[in-house]
């Protein structure tokens, strides 16, 4: 993994120093917190419903022990004692004194991390699918690439104040668990007669107007990738919206202007720029790509694993949700779900990182992986140690077997925290993962993604959820609203709304019954929710959702 070296490190010190002398000046009244706001923004620190709340980097995704272990202290020492993390693998401290937050930041510099472009209208941190380096249907590790983009796009001069935020995800494997064709940009790794390249994909995103991406480029060679970004940022920095704010985001300019055009004016301006990258970009890019090496991969029995496997259920069934298929045979990808029922989706303590990050030094050659469905993956584990892992992580609770099943389901803070919130998103989540595990039907449920957003702008990515809930506000009375059929893949969609929105009281009952409905139609236990919805559509699950309007039709 990326390693600072002494620019990176005297570039964040001299950051963390103005931050530093800006946040005196705030606390000594020099600077009202009009004139605050941009300054914080830069560097990742929010003002919520109840206090600060510091955003903090983890670049696609990748952390070492030493850096969660950093994070979890943090979190006991400035914090209430956890942290959240989010749909761009970042984590969220809820509570941090503002004059405390230079001493965080200085603390994140000792270990590499940052807080720079989580926040602001910038290009945010580039994420990365969370398998990366590790899964057995990669074409190639997309990380290397994802670093260059964060050091491109850090405090690049042109692109400090763009009409909205900027969002980009790569990833390098043909099944798409980066979510690309939701983002500004999505990158997919592909190859074209023996060479390296992008597909790349424009104008994706949710919010109020979810839209999927566009291809605008069906192969770009990787050595243009940077000039041909800049040129996409920079052609929308000059048409984007800066009269209305719900209408500045990329989607809307590729929407009016058309895909065509965007092509047009984006390759003009690629043959402008491309000139200019005399091969700096690819030395730099040979420079990382060096730190990305695989471990040293041990060989070592794996009977243990075999016995553990035949003989205790509690490890087999977290074995068949939790594992994903590594590129080395004798390896595994492990995903810890910090999802217990009941509990908040994406928090996990400092004492629950402080464990994680043991058990990445101690099995893991050093690695974690934060991934956009706010869990945490320890991407390189020898079958013979996942009996020993299992045990471990059942004593610091983090053994859950629900991996992609209903209640690991992706759930913003809503209005518990965010001062953008209409609706309460985290006791929704809490009561419907309760639900169904005392029903103890997850499993024979199987894959079900989903969402849930506390208010339109969809940062629960509710879209693209099997079944997505958005929290609103009618009246000054919580209504949640269903989407069904969204897809955050390969084969993304956004889904559809089914109808009339639900009290606070009836989510619950009404999540249930479409899930009831789908138990009762699918064709075996091999159909999915998805794939169920997709062959039926909507009106046998509408049908399920609204019983009395079939009473009344009858």
């Amino acid at each position: 993994m990326y390693r600072y070296n002494d620019f990176d490190t005297a570039f964040l010190a001299e950051r963390n120093a103005q931050f530093r002398a800006q946040v005196e000046r705030r606390i000594n009244g020099s600077l009202t917190e009009e004139e605050f706001r941009p300054l914080r923004l830069m560097n990742g620190l929010y003002l919520q419903l109840h206090a600060y709340m510091l955003r903090v980097c983890v670049p696609y995704g990748t952390l070492s022990s030493a850096q969660m272990r950093q994070l979890g202290m943090i979190a006991a020492k400035w914090d209430k004692g956890y942290g959240h993390f989010t749909t761009r693998q970042n984590i969220q401290y809820n509570w941090p004194k503002l004059n405390d937050v230079p001493d965080i930041l200085d603390a994140l510099g000792e270990v590499g991390l940052h807080a720079i472009q989580t926040s602001g209208n910038t290009i945010r941190n580039t994420t990365a699918d969370h398998f990366a380096g590790a899964a057995a249907d990669e074409i190639a590790d997309p990380r290397p690439v994802a670093e260059l983009i964060r050091q491109w796009s850090t405090d690049h001069p042109e692109f400090q104040f763009l009409p909205r935020k900027f969002k980009i995800a790569i990833t390098g494997s043909p099944n798409d668990r980066a979510v690309t064709r939701a983002h500004d940009i999505g990158l997919r790794m592909i190859e074209q007669d023996g060479k390296d390249g992008f597909e790349v994909i424009i104008g994706g995103g949710l919010g109020r107007t979810p839209m999927i991406g566009k291809v605008i480029r069906d192969f770009l060679p990787k050595a243009d990738l940077l000039p041909y970004l800049e040129a996409c940022v920079s052609v929308w920095n000059t048409l984007g919206r800066r009269d209305n704010k719900y209408k500045a985001r990329i989607k809307i300019t590729v929407h009016e202007n058309g895909i065509e055009k965007m092509q047009e004016l984006v390759e003009a301006r690629f043959a402008e720029l491309r000139p200019q990258f005399t091969g700096v970009d690819q030395e730099m890019l040979k420079e990382i790509e060096a730190q990305f090496t695989a471990p040293d991969f041990k060989t070592a029995p794996t009977d243990g694993f075999d016995r553990a496997y035949a003989n205790d259920p509690v490890f087999r069934s977290w074995i068949d949700t939790n594992i994903t298929a590594h590129r080395n045979a004798d390896y595994a990808i492990v995903s810890i779900s910090i999802k217990n029922h009941g509990e908040t989706p994406g928090d996990a303590t400092a004492e629950q990182m402080a464990a994680m990050a043991d058990l990445a030094a101690q099995y893991a050659h050093d690695e974690l992986r934060i991934s956009h469905e706010q869990n945490v993956i320890l991407p390189h584990v020898h079958r013979g140690d996942l009996p020993a892992l299992h045990a471990a992580l059942k004593e610091v609770h983090l053994a859950t077997a629900n991996i992609g099943l209903v209640s690991d389901m992706i759930v913003c803070p809503g209005m518990d925290y965010c001062a953008l919130a209409t609706a309460r998103s985290i006791p929704i989540g809490q009561q419907i993962s309760n639900r169904f595990n005392a029903l103890k039907l997850e499993h024979d449920i199987g894959e079900l993604k989903l969402k849930i957003s506390g208010c339109i702008n969809a940062c629960g990515h509710h879209h693209v959820g099997h079944i997505g809930i958005l929290g609103l506000d009618r009246a000054g009375v919580e209504n949640y609203q269903i989407t069904l059929g969204g897809d955050a893949t390969e084969t993304a969609a956004v889904g559809e709304r089914a109808g009339p929105g639900f009290a606070y009281d009836e989510i619950v009952p009404a999540v249930e019954r479409i899930i009831y409905a789908y138990l009762d139609l699918r064709e075996g236990a091999d159909e999915t929710f998805l794939m169920a919805y997709r062959r039926l559509g909507m009106a046998p699950f509408k049908a399920a959702l609204y019983p009395q309007d079939n009473a009344n039709a009858a």
